[in-house]
């Protein structure tokens, strides 16, 4: 499998609108939705917790085709300091109209072999980051009084569980849920929250994984690329989705 930088092809700026802060975005899924979403005339928070180096790179490739970005570092399983860097990043440049929650990692292992690390690195990077990111992000969006998208990348682990990924499929199950209960709180304000959740990508993320044989249980017979999950994603945002809301969207091929 090819797991070289993704090509998002030529850059075409739509009209300016809001600011989408969307985490991990130096890379994989993350870097093509920030892409997708600067063609789309979205100002792009870039966000990574290690790859300052890559994330400069995804601004700089959307500020040269006339695109707005900016960078912004932090771990989004560190509370304290998430949330003092979003609210730092609020207070200077107004609340953002959206965030896609996309920063994930795996450690697969069968249950019983689980580590306590593993467990907890999993639960705290993929299901308390959303409490994280989102909580000083939503008032000021509700402040804002122009709506707003909300969308969490999960994955089908969180919706049929996965062998090997007891720690995945909690985290994304959780998620899943936190966001149908959000999507109801925020409805009034006409801000959606959705969940995207990609089956088996072409990303560093499943370099080592039996791609071959679990080809062999998709219908569409290959493995998802990121740009395609990114035009879900582009297709969420904007103003022809804002009437969907609490919804699971879930891109796999087939496999379920």
């Amino acid at each position: 499998m090819n797991m070289q930088g993704l090509s998002a092809g030529p850059m075409i700026v739509k009209k300016e609108k809001g600011d989408i802060l969307v985490t991990g975005s130096s890379r994989g899924i993350g870097r093509a939705i920030a892409l997708a979403a600067a063609r789309e005339g979205y100002g792009v928070v870039v966000h990574c917790k290690d790859s300052v180096e890559k994330a400069r790179v995804v601004c700089e490739e959307i500020k040269d085709a006339g695109g707005r970005a900016r960078l912004l570092q932090f771990d989004v399983s560190h509370r304290a300091k998430c949330q003092e860097a979003i609210a730092a990043d609020i207070a200077e440049n107004d609340a953002y109209y959206g965030v896609v929650c996309n920063a994930g990692i795996t450690a697969d292992n069968p249950f019983p072999a689980i580590s306590d690390d593993e467990w907890d690195g999993v639960i705290n990077t993929n299901l308390n980051s959303f409490y994280n990111v989102l909580k000083p992000v939503v008032m000021p969006m509700i402040r804002a009084r122009r709506g707003g998208r909300i969308i969490a990348i999960t994955s089908v682990s969180g919706i049929i569980g996965n062998r090997g990924q007891v720690n995945y499929s909690a985290a994304k199950g959780g998620v899943i849920a936190a966001c149908k209960a959000l999507a109801l709180e925020l409805a009034k304000r006409q801000i959606t929250v959705n969940c995207v959740a990609p089956g088996l990508i072409e990303t560093d993320m499943v370099a080592g994984a039996p791609v071959a044989e679990i080809i062999k249980a998709i219908p569409l017979q290959r493995v998802g690329k990121a740009e395609e999950v990114a035009g879900l994603v582009s297709y969420l945002l904007s103003d022809s989705a804002a009437y969907i809301t609490r919804q699971v969207i879930s891109i796999n091929g087939g496999i379920i």
